[in-house]
């Protein structure tokens, strides 16, 4: 079994890497393949361009998603998506992890699913939700707030976490077929003592192992 960790945090000392670290080993001790993409640390540049592709198709207007359906069968993605594309599908397990900013993952995670999920390569036509491509692997988002849980709750003030997390977890780890997962929350984690990050960090390795044990 093959696991890809995506992960998204400036800073190697963040409880974001410590939830990054204990997943790459309790899943190596589970008898995974664990690979990790650091964006920040690979230098993952989240702008879309013409520099994402070798090929052209139209070099006078520039669509991107024609752009990306070219370059998908003709084998023209540029270096940097031709190696988060493979890294993606040689995992049976892909978790993204991140913190919580503005109500959404940061940028140069977006940029990530806008860059690397490609038409032709993670969807196309008639492809999406219950026909998706990636029917066969699990999705999971394991991130961090700066709020509370009352906070993300039906009379807090930010809403549910359904509702936060709509735009990636139903617009895109739903919309390409895979097994999409519950999240994983460590709510307020600059916030709670040493002891409360330990729990997380317990039940975050509990949650890997029932992952692990599920068909």
């Amino acid at each position: 079994m093959n696991a890809l960790l995506v992960y998204a945090h400036p800073e190697p000392t963040s409880f974001t890497a410590a939830m990054r670290d204990v997943a790459a080993d309790t899943l190596r001790d589970l008898g995974y393949t664990v690979e990790v993409s650091d964006l920040y640390a690979e230098g993952f540049n989240p702008v879309a361009g013409r520099h994402d592709f070798l090929t052209v198709n139209d070099p006078a207007r520039f669509h991107y998603q024609t752009e990306q359906g070219l370059a998908h069968v003709q084998q023209g993605f540029a270096p940097d998506l031709a190696r988060e594309q493979a890294r993606f599908l040689k995992a049976d397990l892909v978790i993204w992890l991140f913190p919580i900013w503005w109500g959404g993952v940061p940028a140069i995670l977006k940029g990530w699913f806008e860059r690397v999920l490609a038409y032709g390569f993670a969807y196309s036509d008639g492809r999406r939700y219950d026909k998706g491509f990636f029917k066969d692997k699990k999705g999971l988002l394991c991130f961090t707030t700066g709020g509370t849980a009352e906070r993300f709750s039906a009379t807090g003030v930010y809403g549910t976490l359904d509702q936060v997390l709509w735009p990636t977890q139903r617009l895109i780890l739903e919309y390409l077929g895979l097994n999409a997962l519950p999240p994983f929350v460590a709510y307020a984690a600059p916030r709670v003592d040493d002891a409360g990050r330990k729990s997380y960090l317990d039940q975050w390795k509990t949650r890997l192992r029932e992952i692990s044990a599920e068909p």
